[in-house]
């Protein structure tokens, strides 16, 4: 932490120098206090003026010290909080995108906020009063020994009992804030998931159950919480008794000694206000200890993630070529997840597409479509086997460069929060103009349902404020923008209705045609009308593949392709037959006066 402040250490030197001049003016007082009460007693009043003038001075120096060291540490808090998340933020967006898989959302935006502020605390605040407070009491114990050391012996023995019982009390409160951080943690989780998908949550009528889910967290939170409460009531108790058997204490053995002669009253006086001061210090230091405890148990997560090595991907520089022609080979590609490493997604995976080719690459769920993509993409790498881009293996290549020619358009596109026009040109390196901007919009077919909106492309992107077709088209134009080397649409068109999919292939037919704007396409769909647009087509089942071809060559070979057209054919064509039937029908339902005859027509249902 102490490297995160950098050239503003000179701030803490400062609050540590006004720290140590408040603590010094303040632990004067009391015997400077005592001097002028006693000195008024005795009717010597140059030495009780003298020590008035002093305690002014004191009271300044106290005051200006102590402004200036609240306001210097402040300001550390807010440099450090800044820092601290600043650092960890960058720690966690260059992780390996299998980091993610791991971990949950909620857990890394907790540590992000709550417990960056509870660290940062550390310094801003708990190092600083820890520091002030044992300056006081070391003071405390040097003036009391310099009075009378039995009496101050008794001090240092109860003040000895109440650090024992505060070493286990700290024990158990770095525990329980351990377990509280991951238990909040686990409450945000599930407060973030059942609310990013209320309408899944409403459908489904299970508000109870993620009621209980979330429920169940805080319960685990307040249990801890309660046993904590507890410790810390019996904290409590052990150190007022304590505080008071010292009062108890100084008033026997004080009477005493001033009955036998040793001390005087101006100095069991001294000793009372002193041994308050030691009492008092202690407390807050242990008090302090106790915060500080809570911050460092919080903080092992923050501290681990912060030293996190970033992706390999980020750290060496690759090759950058001239030109990229768009020319992808896989040879004997295998892969799975180190979640589950006996269960390959591929298995020796062979194929090349040449440049300014149209891919399609169809399968079932599962067979390792996507896969593909996110290896060819270098966001998982594979387990054996090699990539090659224009006869340069991959990882030979410098991948951000490399990203920076790839268009991407994902099957469930997310949009940012900024208005529709930064929305398209994110990620764009070049200077980017309005027109440009528009001609992509033109080119998705997105630029009538922006011009329609009031503010047109300055208008901010909200959840309801876009339906799924028309975020994809954004995506689509975003890709499009780039003006990518390698387009790649993962099920791009699976939100779009028949008319736009149609302005998409055509799209997807100017790549291919027009040589202005040849590229590599690789297209996922399900879509076979999608499909068909494609050069080759790509066949793959559980992790191989297993053809390749055109549409009408593996139509002819009459295998797994043409059996998966087949099915779809069928389906679409009884949606058909449904819609055009003009059978009537009769439903009965039961309502609550008895039974109740509905009759139509079959060709309702399709209008339904």
């Amino acid at each position: 932490m102490w490297k995160l402040i950098g050239d503003d250490r000179w701030i803490v030197f400062v609050g540590c120098g006004a720290l140590i001049g408040a603590a010094v003016s303040e632990i004067s007082m009391p015997g400077i206090l005592t001097a002028a009460i006693f000195s008024a007693q005795r009717g010597d009043s140059m030495v009780f003026y003298r020590n008035s003038q002093l305690l002014v001075l004191l009271c300044l120096i106290s005051g200006v010290c102590s402004g200036i060291r609240s306001g210097c540490f402040a300001v550390v808090n807010t440099i450090l909080i800044r820092r601290l998340r600043k650092t960890l933020y960058s720690v966690i967006i260059f992780q390996d995108i299998s980091f993610f898989d791991r971990e949950a959302i909620g857990d890394l935006t907790s540590r992000l906020g709550a417990d960056c502020q509870r660290l940062s605390s550390v310094i801003g605040n708990d190092i600083n009063l820890i520091l002030r407070n044992l300056l006081q009491g070391t003071g405390a114990l040097v003036n009391l020994l310099m009075l009378s050391w039995p009496l101050a012996l008794s001090a240092i023995v109860i003040c000895s009992v109440l650090s024992t019982i505060f070493h286990h009390y700290s024990w158990y409160q770095k525990r329980a804030a351990k377990l509280t951080q991951d238990f909040t943690a686990g409450a945000n989780e599930v407060a973030r998931e059942t609310l990013s998908l209320i309408r899944t949550v409403r459908i489904h009528e299970t508000e109870e159950k993620e009621e209980g889910r979330f429920n169940h967290w805080l319960d685990k939170i307040a249990f801890i919480t309660i046993r904590e409460s507890v410790a810390y009531g019996l904290w409590n108790l052990s150190f007022f008794t304590l505080y008071r058997s010292t009062q108890v204490f100084a008033v026997l053995l004080g009477g005493m000694s001033i009955l036998s002669g040793h001390v005087t009253l101006e100095h069991l006086t001294k000793y009372v206000l002193y041994c308050e001061w030691l009492i008092y210090a202690t407390w807050r230091v242990t008090d302090n200890v106790s915060t500080l405890v809570q911050s460092v148990g919080a903080s092992e997560e923050v501290f681990q993630l912060m030293n996190l090595v970033p992706c390999n991907q980020f750290l060496s520089k690759g090759e950058k070529l001239q030109k990229i022609m768009g020319h992808i080979q896989f040879v004997n590609v295998s892969f799975c997840y180190s979640s589950r490493m006996k269960v390959p997604v591929l298995d020796r995976v062979n194929f090349s597409i040449e440049a300014n080719e149209v891919i399609a690459i169809v399968g079932a769920n599962g067979s390792g479509k996507s896969t593909i993509i996110n290896l060819l993409l270098r966001l998982y790498e594979p387990i054996s086997g090699q990539i090659y881009i224009d006869g340069i293996p991959l990882k030979e290549l410098d991948i951000r460069w490399l990203r920076g020619k790839v268009g991407m358009v994902e099957q469930e596109p997310h949009l940012f929060h900024m208005d529709v026009k930064s929305n398209i040109k994110y990620g764009c390196s070049r200077e980017i103009k309005q027109e440009d901007i528009e001609w992509a919009a033109k080119q998705a077919y997105a630029h009538d349902f922006i011009s329609s909106f009031p503010d047109g492309y300055e208008t901010l992107v909200e959840d309801k404020l876009l339906s799924g077709g028309q975020k994809q088209r954004i995506a689509i134009a975003r890709a499009i923008l780039r003006d990518p080397a390698i387009l790649i649409l993962d099920e791009a068109t699976s939100a779009l209705d028949s008319e736009s999919e149609h302005y998409v292939k055509g799209v997807i037919h100017a790549f291919r045609n027009n040589l202005n704007s040849k590229r590599t396409v690789i297209v996922i769909a399900h879509r076979f009308s999608t499909i068909k647009a494609a050069d080759r087509i790509i066949v793959m089942d559980s992790g191989r593949v297993i053809e390749m071809g055109n549409h009408f060559e593996l139509m002819l070979k009459d295998e797994f392709y043409a059996n998966l057209v087949r099915a779809q054919t069928e389906e679409s064509n009884f949606a058909s037959s449904i819609k055009g039937m003009h059978t009537s029908f009769r439903v009965v339902v039961w309502l609550e006066d008895g039974p109740h005859s509905i009759t139509g027509a079959a060709s309702e249902i399709g209008q339904s």
